[in-house]
């Protein structure tokens, strides 16, 4: 028997891997297919090696642009038997082009599946919530009422509206909350920093509100799902600028090492008080001051984030002075 400590580590992760692992050198030629590749394209190591990636893959375009493009690439694989794949390729410094294949197949079936069940009982919720504001519109209708009777009504209206915004949260979050897979792949933060940014674009331009973007280029890499992380920046710089007064500026910057990478959003707005600011990550948990109750919202924007960081193997946090402003950071570790 041959003692394992005998075999190369790389050889060891290069056969054993999950994942599969192809690697081509400068000219295309495949060199190297690992077994788990090998089983997820249904070709032989033997038959592959030596050949050029062209010629082998000539049915899978996305493979192809995979081994033909340069520098970092992500693409979907289609697979045999209508699986799918996450295509991660890099170019190494002698030419060489390796191709990372990671089957997403269960991963996008469940993803699918949570997005049904979103939808379903965010329609079975909103439908009664729905009859419930029109209810009290039909109560106001029927004839003169006290000005307690108008102070419930408004009651009733604003919180069926706050559910009725949070349903599909709810159950986002429970999905999350349950350990369900996250997908998990290299993300650089500053793609989805920018995107955000230009996503509430318009929202900061009616408030009258400048965003200071400030982000290290490149970040270091994280590994996580970008779709979520994207998520919590988003809510995030969109809670920075909900709570602003007009004509001030959001400050979002981004920073890492070779350990951590940092994001951190920073406004001049309403504020957290001392009593509060342990409170604020809670699910469904909205300040007693009143400026932030006549803002729109349902208290799991920030629940949500939390669940996210922390699934990532992060963490978050807030500062804050009441009437000065909020500072909202999160960490993740960086992908080695």
């Amino acid at each position: 028997m041959v003692e394992m400590t005998r075999i190369p580590a790389y050889e060891f992760v290069f056969r054993s891997s999950s994942d599969g692992i192809l690697i081509a050198d400068a000219e295309r030629i495949i060199t190297a297919i690992n077994p788990a590749a090998s089983a997820m394209l249904g070709v032989l190591a033997e038959d592959a090696t030596g050949q050029q990636a062209v010629e082998v893959f000539a049915q899978n375009p996305a493979l192809i642009n995979l081994f033909e493009r340069s520098g970092d690439q992500t693409l979907e694989v289609r697979l045999p038997k209508r699986r799918l794949a996450l295509g991660i390729a890099s170019t190494l410094g002698d030419g060489q082009r390796m191709v990372l294949l990671q089957d997403i197949t269960e991963q996008q079936e469940m993803d699918t599946r949570r997005e049904a069940l979103v939808t379903a009982m965010a329609h079975d919720l909103r439908n009664p919530l729905a009859a419930v504001g029109g209810f009290a519109d039909l109560v106001e209708k029927s004839g003169p009422l006290t000005a307690q009777q108008e102070k419930f009504l408004t009651r009733i209206r604003q919180t069926a509206m706050k559910l009725y915004e949070v349903a599909g949260s709810l159950v986002d979050l429970a999905w999350i909350e349950a350990g369900m897979p996250l997908v998990r792949r290299p993300v650089q933060l500053d793609g989805a920093i920018e995107r955000v940014v230009r996503q509430l674009e318009d929202m900061a331009q009616e408030k009258k509100i400048t965003i200071a973007l400030s982000v290290q280029k490149p970040l270091p890499t994280v590994m996580g799902d970008p779709s979520r992380l994207q998520l919590v920046i988003h809510h995030l710089v969109h809670n920075a600028l909900l709570y602003s007064p007009s004509e001030q500026t959001v400050a979002v910057h981004s920073w890492g090492d070779d350990h951590e990478v940092y994001f951190s959003v920073a406004d001049r707005g309403i504020g957290i008080s001392d009593e509060e600011i342990e409170l604020v990550f809670d699910r469904l948990y909205r300040s007693r001051d009143d400026r932030v109750r006549e803002m729109p919202g349902g208290g799991l924007g920030l629940t949500i984030a939390r669940t996210i960081i922390t699934r990532h193997g992060g963490d978050i946090w807030a500062s804050s002075n009441l009437g000065v402003g909020s500072t909202f950071t999160f960490v993740l570790p960086v992908h080695r």
